[in-house]
């Protein structure tokens, strides 16, 4: 199998989670390289619904070696509880989880950093989980972060921490009139994180590299979305990191000759959560059954998702920043309540048409879809388990889009229990 990189190709929420576990049956190793606590992977094994945040979807399968990247901002708190809902159904990460010993760890000040300024913009809120992550990648590239290493030296991490707290405070109490945080506190709880990581924390980057050199058997998770890379994204209505093919190197410590396949995760339609321009989005009675029929609301926040329909420049656009080898088409099956489905080919602005995604904002925010439209086929595919079994129509649609967007679509989801994929 090699080294395959599992990407989301539309503003995140596609389901990677569910296809990572999917091929997670037949790798050894699976990593997660960028994003924090503000992801939501969700998978579905028969009554249980298991949503990861932080830990890579192939801990659902025994044996199954998971890596917590340098890439990730590593919040311990959502870690251990994490951790504990896993134990509580009988899944033990002991012996087969590990940390990178290079990965910032986010703190308290970064959580209210972030809410007290989603909250100060008003009007124009990114639309943040509040979990604390761009302020801790802030500090990353500020060169003020404490990373996992540091909470094993406890003279660094002091003199780290307390210099944070009290810049921070600053800002807190001064700008924002909110309580200063205590170091005493805070240095005391992540003293008591570091006793229990100490089992978990290793060099990632050497412990992948090694197990790519002995030809195991790789998949790189991503969270988020292509579309909400901070580079390439609908900036600044985007992530904090790069959720791109980019990412997965930097991320991992892998050299970029190492991947073998890039495989692009998109749905049938496509959603978007929080702020930002969003052309194919439907605000009217199909975007409410899309939403209702997808149960489209985020597994980290519960907010809703809005809703459209699959968007032909968006995906192009993400095939050009990824180079994807093939796609998994997710949530098919919520088409099966359409009588004509609508696929964005191009936009139109100021009486223009586009076929390039744009970078300027205020263009993305005016830009009209152009649809083509297409029959729907009104009956349930969940039962099907291969590619002729599904409707005549449902096959049009998929070949529409492979053909239109030249990549081959070669998983398909129909349902949300995990074997419900059809491989092409």
């Amino acid at each position: 199998m090699g080294v395959k990189v599992i990407i989301g190709a539309q503003w995140g929420d596609e389901g990677k989670g569910k296809l990572v576990d999917f091929l997670a049956e037949k790798v050894d190793l699976v990593a997660r390289y960028q994003g924090g606590a503000n992801a939501g992977h969700t998978v579905h094994i028969k009554n249980n619904k298991y949503i990861l945040h932080l830990i890579p979807g192939g801990i659902l399968r025994p044996n199954i070696t998971c890596l917590i990247c340098n890439g990730v901002v590593f919040d311990p708190a959502a870690f251990f509880e994490e951790l504990d809902v896993l134990s509580q159904n009988n899944i033990y990460a002991a012996n087969r989880l590990f940390i990178s010993d290079r990965a910032h760890v986010v703190f308290p000040y970064h959580k209210i950093l972030d809410q007290v300024r989603e909250e100060d913009l008003q009007s124009q809120k990114i639309g943040t989980t509040g979990r604390g992550i761009g302020p801790a990648y802030v500090d990353k590239y500020n060169r003020c972060g404490i990373r996992v290493i540091d909470l094993f030296d406890d003279t660094l991490l002091k003199e780290k921490l307390q210099r944070n707290i009290d810049y921070y405070n600053k800002i807190l109490v001064e700008t924002y009139r909110k309580e200063a945080l205590s170091f005493k506190n805070v240095y005391s709880c992540y003293k008591k994180y570091a006793d229990k990581l100490d089992r978990f924390v290793t060099d990632t980057a050497f412990l992948i590299h090694n197990a790519w050199l002995s030809g195991q058997s790789i998949l790189l998770e991503g969270a988020q979305g292509s579309l909400l890379d901070t580079d390439f994204g609908s900036y600044p209505y985007v992530t904090s990191s790069n959720p791109t093919g980019g990412g997965a190197i930097t991320g991992t410590g892998l050299p970029p000759n190492a991947i073998d396949e890039t495989i692009g995760v998109v749905k049938a339609y496509t959603t978007r959560v929080g702020e930002g321009p969003f052309p194919s989005e439907d605000k009217d009675t199909n975007g409410q059954k899309l939403r209702k029929a997808g149960y489209e609301f985020g597994a980290t926040t519960g907010r809703p998702r809005r809703c459209g329909w699959f968007d032909v420049v968006a995906m192009k656009y993400a095939q050009q920043i990824n180079g994807f080898n093939a796609l998994a088409l997710t949530k098919l099956d919520v088409l099966d309540h359409f009588e004509t489905i609508k696929i964005c080919v191009k936009y139109k602005y100021n009486n223009q048409t586009i076929e390039r995604f744009p970078a300027a904002l205020h263009i993305l925010n005016k830009c009209d879809p152009i649809f083509h439209t297409t029959a729907g086929w009104k009956r349930s595919i969940s039962q099907c388990t291969k590619y002729e079994q599904l409707p005549e129509e449902a096959r049009n649609y998929i070949e529409f889009i492979e053909k239109i967007c030249s990549i081959p679509i070669k998983y398909i989801s129909v349902g949300v229990e995990r074997d419900q994929i059809i491989v092409r």
